[in-house]
């Protein structure tokens, strides 16, 4: 009889993933549907981890310590690779601003003297081991047990990180902003509202009496065809709802709005939930400023970052200001001046 790690390896080999996550509720595992979400954010080097919805509320799964907030419910990534193969790993270590790869040139304009290959290497051979290395005249020690890097001679210490790189048999990555459900009844709710970014900047539930769907219609669509689209109308206007982008597209003037999916919990909803989150960085002094069109004339508002952030929350945007060109990095969460590459921390506050 196959056992089921064999299972897996044969149903993920069929679907062309190399991994399968899943969940424990201290009786069995049972795979995530839509894994891909996780999978995508786990292979960010910043990304600390990501929130799944399940019977038990809101779950944050830690992915440095591969664990759930929740005591009673426990993760893991299987990797499923043919004999021979290895899975391409990525290693990272955080410099002062960023997550920078093994190998490739930093801000200080150095490459080290290992790459990510090198590394992986030497973890398979010991994964409670060290290792030393050097970049230009600096010798460094790589502790796989505490996961850190320390200068050898200033005794500087920075955190590491081991990530899968992104692979997909359809060569897409699809957006987290959908909160993955466990795909059996026992982890999953199955009320959630659809919502989508008014012009105030406040979210709107779906309703059929307006829209040709409400909130439950664009869910079982949504079960049906995850990566699929929704036609519908309002009024004289047509829509498509683009559930893999959750972002909803006006068909005659082009106009996208962001979407949401969030877990009903009826009472449990808070007002604070039905408006937009603000964004804002941390200007000269650290003083936190918002992002406005009215600020040094500012090409974007919080709005236009969170449609962006919505549609893609790993990704990056550009803006522009009266003199400067920035780039916005979602991953990172920073703001970073083209011209001059000062680099700033950006935060998100829900209201």
């Amino acid at each position: 009889m196959e056992n089921e790690e064999e299972v897996g390896f044969q149903e993920a080999a069929a679907s062309g993933k190399h991994y399968e996550w899943q969940l424990s509720n201290g009786r069995q595992w049972l795979k995530v549907d839509n894994d891909h979400v996780i999978e995508t954010h786990y292979c960010q080097p910043g990304a600390k981890g990501i929130a799944i919805n399940t019977t038990h509320g809101k779950v944050f799964i830690d992915f440095d310590k591969l664990q759930t907030q929740n005591t009673h419910l426990k993760v893991q990534r299987l990797s499923f690779i043919p004999q021979g193969q290895t899975e391409d790993v990525g290693w990272y270590f955080r410099d002062d601003q960023l997550w920078r790869e093994y190998g490739a040139q930093g801000s200080n304009a150095l490459s080290s003297s290992v790459s990510s290959r090198d590394v992986e290497r030497q973890f398979a051979a010991n994964p409670r081991g060290t290792f030393t290395f050097t970049v230009g005249s600096s010798s460094y020690r790589l502790d796989f047990s505490t996961m850190t890097q320390t200068n050898c001679i200033t005794g500087l210490c920075r955190n590491v990180r081991r990530r899968p790189k992104f692979t997909s048999s359809t060569g897409s990555i699809y957006s987290t902003s959908v909160l993955p459900s466990a795909s059996s009844s026992q982890l999953t709710d199955g009320g959630y509202k659809w919502e989508f970014m008014g012009d105030e900047g406040e979210w709107t539930e779906y309703q059929a009496y307006i829209c040709s769907f409400d909130s439950n219609g664009i869910e079982t669509q949504y079960q049906l065809n995850p990566r699929g689209l929704l036609h519908f109308k309002i009024k004289r206007y047509s829509y498509t709802l683009d559930f893999p982008r959750m972002c909803q597209v006006n068909n005659q003037i082009g106009t996208t709005r962001a979407v949401r999916r969030t877990l009903n919990n009826g009472s449990q909803q808070s007002s604070s939930s039905s408006t937009t989150p603000r964004w804002q960085f941390k200007d000269i002094g650290g003083i936190w400023k918002n992002y406005s069109k009215g600020t040094l004339q500012c090409s974007i508002s919080s709005q236009d970052i969170e449609l962006q952030y919505q549609q893609d929350p790993t990704g990056t945007m550009m803006f522009n200001t009266n003199n400067f060109r920035y780039e916005l990095d979602f991953s990172a969460m920073t703001q970073r001046n083209l011209s001059t590459n000062t680099t700033r921390s950006v935060r998100r506050l829900n209201q």
